[in-house]
């Protein structure tokens, strides 16, 4: 007896082979939405550290005018 007759019809295989496929396919997308919204929450972070104060009264302007 072969490995093949012994495993019986190769449907069963077939049907594995798709699951192990999509269940890859969906831990690709969970990855890359995740690395997605950490970048998206970084940039945020990031320009909330890099934006000047508008209100106070250092970067405010001293000349008057006439």
């Amino acid at each position: 007896m072969t490995a093949e007759e012994a495993a019986g019809p190769p449907g069963p295989k077939v049907l594995r082979l798709l699951i192990f496929v999509g269940a890859g396919f969906l831990f690709t997308v969970g990855i890359n939405k995740w690395r997605e919204i950490e970048r998206k929450q970084a940039q945020k972070q990031q320009g909330f550290y890099q934006q000047p104060e508008i209100l106070s009264s250092d970067n405010a302007a001293t000349k008057s005018i006439k």
